[in-house]
This record gives C-alpha cells, sequence and structure tokens, in this order.
C-alpha cells in the first residue's frame, strides 16, 4: 500500500522526498520563529496588553479622584451656602439692633428735648407769676395811696401783699395763671 500511496503523491506531482524535506524545513522555520519572533512578539504583545491594564486603571484611579473631588466641591459649596446665610442672618441681627438703639437714643433725646422745654416753660411761667405779683403789688399799693390820699410804706405793704397772695389761691405752683 505504500507504493500505491507513493505512485499517488507522485501522480500530484510531488516528490516525497520533496515533501518530507519541505516538512522538515517548515518544523525548523517554526522552530527558529518560535525563538526568535515569537516570544519577542508575545512579551511585546503582554508588555502592550499590561499598559493597557494600567492605562485603564489609571484612567480609573482618575474617575474616582474626579468624584471625590466633584464631592469635596460640593461640600465646600454647600459649607460656603450656610456661612453665607449665617453671616446674612448675623447682619440682618446687627441691623435690627443698630435700628432699636437708634430708635432708643432718638426717644431719649427727645425726652431730653421735652424736659427741658417742660422746665424752661415752667421758669419762664415762674417769672412771669413773679412779675405779675410785683405789678400787682406796685398797682395796689399805688391804688391805695390814691384812696387814701398820702404815701404809704411801699417795703412794708409789698411783704403784706406778697403775704397774702402767698396765702391765697394765686399761687404759681397750682397752674392757676
Amino acid at each position: 500500500m505504500s507504493g500505491i500511496t507513493l505512485l499517488g503523491i507522485g501522480a500530484l506531482g510531488l516528490s516525497f522526498p520533496g515533501l518530507v524535506a519541505q516538512i522538515i524545513n517548515f518544523g525548523i522555520l517554526l522552530i527558529i520563529l518560535r525563538m526568535v519572533a515569537y516570544k519577542p512578539i508575545m512579551r511585546m504583545l503582554d508588555e502592550r496588553a499590561a499598559r493597557v491594564r494600567e492605562s485603564l486603571e489609571t484612567a480609573e484611579r482618575i474617575k474616582e479622584r474626579e468624584a471625590d473631588t466633584a464631592k469635596q466641591t460640593e461640600e465646600r459649596l454647600e459649607e460656603a451656602r450656610r456661612e453665607g446665610q449665617t453671616l446674612i442672618g448675623q447682619a440682618q441681627q446687627i441691623s435690627a439692633r443698630i435700628q432699636e438703639e437708634a430708635r432708643q437714643q432718638a426717644h431719649g433725646e427727645a425726652e431730653a428735648l421735652l424736659a427741658r422745654a417742660r422746665n424752661e416753660i415752667q421758669l419762664e411761667r415762674d417769672g412771669a407769676i413773679a412779675r405779675l405779683r410785683a405789678e400787682f403789688a406796685d398797682l395796689t399799693i399805688s391804688a391805695a395811696e390814691r384812696v387814701i390820699g398820702q404815701s404809704l410804706d411801699r417795703r412794708a405793704h409789698r411783704r403784706l401783699i406778697d403775704e397774702v397772695l402767698a396765702e391765697s389761691s394765686f399761687k404759681g405752683d397750682d397752674g392757676a395763671c
């Protein structure tokens, strides 16, 4: 049977020794390629796979850092908002306190002006009553002199009139005049 097989290969235009030589040459070429090219190519592919893996890991870490940074930024913004609201509240309280203090100060000044005006009015009233008493005493003495027709002791009569006025309802303290 081997002869028939050999004849069949020969009919195809192949020679058995050439075929064996080709197979041996191909095996040697595979061994050489494996030693020379396969290992470096595989090493290069492994290195590339490692770089891709590292790049993916780095991208993942960057993505995580970005998420952390965004979260921290949001927290800081929220904290700044709260601080801003606190400052606004404090400013409003200070404003209200300043307005109340100004109101109280204005009220105090108005009360002081009113008290001073009342004192001045009282002093003027007392002065007017004193002048009125003096004129009334002078008029009374003048009228009495005319009626009597002689000069009276003005000092003694003035003292007497002042005593009568002090005892009468014509006092400066009760506000009758």
